[in-house]
C-alpha cells in the first residue's frame, strides 16, 4: 500500500534546523538569477504564505532538506514539505496530484507516461553515487568487487565471505567464514533502479532472472524500508551487505567498497568518481538520464541522476511560480551545496537544459517565470 503524504513530517525537521542554522550564525546565500517577492527576505504584512508538498526519493533527502532550509530563510512567503517515500510511492502520489512536486531516482518509463494528470518534466538536479555497503567485523581494508561478482551475491549464488573468488579478489584480507547477508529495499526505490539498472548492464543472468526496475523481485535477502532501514539492517548483521546512496553509508559510518568499472579499474564512490561517469553521457532532450557503467578510468559505475517531477501546465498560478523559482534557484545557488553533501552538481550542460524546461511551465498557457529568470 502506497504511504500517502502527511504534512508536517519534514516541516518540523526543517524549521529545527533553520533554528540551528541562525543559532550558529550563518550566512544567508541569496538567490543569483531569482529575486524572492520582498528583498529583505522579509514576507509583506499581507502576504500570503504559499505551502509546497513534495514526497519521493530518499536519495537526495539530505540535500533537499538543505535546500528547503536554506530557500525558506530567503523567502519567508513560501513553506516546503518533503517527505522521504521512496520513488514509488513519490511517482504514484504525484500522478495522482496528492503532491505539488515528485521525486525520483529513476526516470518515469514510457509505460508510465500516460498515467500521469498531464504533460510533465523531468527536472535533474543532483548525481550521486550508490555505494555497496557491508559488515564485516575486524576487517579494515575497502574490499573489491567486480561485476560478476556483486551480480552473483545478490543471485544468491555466492553465499560467504570466504568465497574463493572473493579471497582472491581481496588478497592479503582476512575474510571470515560467515554467511553473506544481503539486504535491499523493501520500497519502491530509484536507488533500487540505479543499482538494478547496473546489474542489468553488467549481468546478463541478472538481467534475464531479475532485470531493472524501482521494485523487483529479489532472488534473496532481507528487505528494509528506505535507505535508513538497509542501513540499519546492514549495521545490525554481522556479513551484511546492501547498497545506499553514498551520503548514508557516510553519515551512519558503514564500510564500503570499490567497484570495478568497465575500463577495468576498481573505483571507491565520490563525488570525483560520480562527475566523471556524468560526463562521459549524451543528453536525451527530456533529460532522462542513466549513467551506469559509464566509460572512463576513474569514473564509478553504479552512479544517477536524481529528478524532481512538476507538472508543465500549472492549475494553481502562486504555486506553480512559487515552485518554479525555487527549483530555479535550487540548479544555480542550490548546486553549491552539493559537494559538502557528496552529490555531483549538475554540469553547465545540463543547468542550461533544465533552465529551457522552468522557463517551459505555464498557468492557463503563461510562463510562469518572467524576465529575472531569463538569461
Amino acid at each position: 500500500m502506497v504511504k500517502r503524504f502527511t504534512p508536517g513530517g519534514l516541516y518540523l525537521v526543517v524549521l529545527i534546523l533553520i533554528v540551528g542554522l541562525a543559532g550558529c550564525g550563518g550566512r544567508q546565500e541569496q538567490p543569483g538569477p531569482v529575486a524572492p517577492p520582498a528583498a529583505s527576505g522579509q514576507p509583506p504584512g499581507n502576504s500570503k504564505v504559499i505551502l509546497l508538498n513534495g514526497a519521493g526519493a530518499s536519495f537526495p533527502y539530505p540535500i533537499y532538506s538543505r535546500w528547503i532550509a536554506d530557500y525558506m530563510q530567503i523567502d519567508k512567503n513560501v513553506k516546503i514539505n518533503y517527505q522521504s517515500i521512496g520513488s514509488g510511492a513519490g511517482i504514484e502520489q504525484f500522478s495522482k496530484k496528492i503532491i505539488d512536486f515528485g521525486a525520483s531516482d529513476a526516470p518515469v518509463s514510457d509505460a508510465k507516461t500516460g498515467d500521469m494528470a498531464g504533460e510533465f518534466l523531468h527536472i535533474p538536479t543532483v548525481a550521486g553515487p550508490v555505494a555497496i555497503i557491508y559488515n564485516l567485523p575486524g576487517v579494515k581494508e575497502k574490499l573489491k568487487f567486480t561485476p560478476d561478482i556483486l551480480a552473483d551475491i545478490f543471485l544468491g549464488q555466492v553465499k560467504k565471505w570466504n568465497d574463493s573468488r572473493l579471497v582472491s579478489l581481496n588478497p592479503g584480507v582476512k575474510l571470515p567464514d560467515l554467511d553473506i547477508a544481503v539486504v535491499h529495499r523493501s520500497d519502491g526505490s530509484g536507488t533500487t533502479y540505479i543499482f538494478t539498472d547496473y546489474l542489468s548492464a553488467v549481468s546478463p543472468a541478472w538481467q534475464q532472472q531479475v532485470g531493472r526496475g524501482t521494485a523487483v523481485s529479489w532472488p534473496t535477502g532481507l528487505a528494509g524500508k528506505g535507505s535508513e532501514g538497509v542501513s540499519r539492517q546492514v549495521q545490525a548483521l554481522p556479513g551484511g551487505i546492501g547498497y545506499v546512496e553514498l551520503s548514508y553509508a557516510l553519515l551512519n559510518k558503514l564500510a564500503y567498497g570499490l567497484v570495478q568499472n568497465s575500463s577495468g579499474q576498481f573505483s571507491e564512490p565520490s563525488l570525483e568518481s560520480t562527475l566523471e561517469a556524468a560526463a562521459t553521457v549524451r543528453v536525451p532532450d527530456d533529460l532522462r538520464l542513466s549513467i551506469v557503467n559509464a566509460p572512463g578510468p576513474g569514473a564509478y559505475p553504479i552512479a544517477g541522476y536524481t529528478y524532481i517531477l512538476v507538472y508543465k501546465e500549472q492549475e494553481d498560478y502562486e504555486k506553480g511560480q512559487a515552485l518554479a523559482r525555487f527549483l530555479w534557484w535550487a540548479i544555480h545557488e542550490g548546486e553549491k551545496k552539493a559537494a559538502e553533501l557528496a552529490y555531483a552538481p549538475l554540469p553547465a550542460e545540463i543547468v542550461q537544459r533544465v533552465e529551457g524546461k522552468l522557463q517551459s511551465m505555464t498557468h492557463r498557457g503563461q510562463p510562469l517565470l518572467g524576465d529575472l529568470e531569463k538569461k
